[in-house]
């Protein structure tokens, strides 16, 4: 396909190297992404961890994705909670991969710290990074979503 288009748009389009991406995308099921609405005090993580819990189960992940999974869902949470602004909501989307994401208004970028040993705070994109092979953040016009993609097993059918 990127060759045809290529080759549709002739030569003289071509003045400088481009670069060209295409993707296929399609439509997950419902069953599949889990979307919930947050509170914006401390009850979010307990909230938050039930749901992913529940979610989970229904999916047929249990053990040690279970445990990762909910841990990072209450990182996230928690400096959504902390560091963000309402309103807050958790996405779980369970594909190749279970991602994770927690989106909220502020627009501040997270980052990453070294907390020191006393310090009470200050770990939870540390541990993300720690448990989860990719993470970032995705800016949109209502404020970010912070996500992190942990591997799972493919759906089981039902």
């Amino acid at each position: 396909m990127c060759d045809a288009l290529a080759y549709a748009l002739g030569e003289e389009h071509l003045r400088d190297e481009r670069l060209m991406l295409l993707a296929r995308t399609r439509r997950l099921p419902a069953d599949r992404v889990l979307t919930r609405e947050l509170p914006d005090g401390p009850e979010a993580g307990p909230l938050a961890r039930a749901a992913t819990r529940r979610r989970l189960e229904h999916w047929g992940l249990e053990g040690d994705i279970a445990s990762t999974a909910e841990l990072v869902v209450s990182e996230l949470v928690g400096n959504a909670v902390r560091y963000g602004t309402p309103p807050l909501s958790l996405r779980l989307i369970f594909d190749r991969v279970l991602t994770c994401e927690v989106s909220d208004a502020a627009t501040s970028a997270p980052h990453v710290r070294h907390a020191r040993t006393a310090d009470e705070t200050g770990r939870g994109l540390f541990i993300i990074t720690s448990l989860a092979p990719n993470w970032g953040t995705r800016y949109h016009a209502q404020g970010k979503t912070v996500w992190a993609e942990l591997p799972a097993e493919a759906p089981r059918e039902e």
